[in-house]
């Protein structure tokens, strides 16, 4: 058996990123002049595969829920809630406790994201 694919940190969150404003401009641009209705099977398909995407490339993030509700609210669907949320979790992965003399206290946290 081979080895799996290695992906570095920031070439993940590159990765995510785009995914993210990719899956957030389809659902703000094409879905809606191409299919009508709150419930689109289309647009649930998108939310899931780019879902289950994301927490493969990022981990597992509570972030990422507000995503997927938000779609179940008329109006709301219009936020690029993707980018957010791959946006905070970069934001919350550059934050790490610090002593008072300015040390790094512990080590990021297994699934904490870190730059190349």
């Amino acid at each position: 058996m081979g080895k799996g694919i290695t992906i570095p940190a920031g070439t993940r969150l590159r990765a995510a990123m785009i995914l993210a404003i990719l899956a957030d401009a389809l659902q703000l641009v094409v879905f809606p002049v191409f299919i009508t209705g709150a419930a689109s099977p289309a647009d649930d398909v998108l939310d899931f595969g780019v879902g289950a995407t994301l927490a493969y490339l990022l981990g597992w993030h509570w972030e990422f829920l507000p995503s997927f509700f938000a779609k179940l609210v008329p109006g709301v669907d219009l936020v690029p809630c993707w980018t957010i949320a791959v946006a905070n979790v970069y934001r919350k992965s550059m934050q790490r406790p610090l002593t008072i003399e300015g040390v790094v206290e512990e080590p990021a946290k297994r699934g904490d994201i870190q730059e190349d």
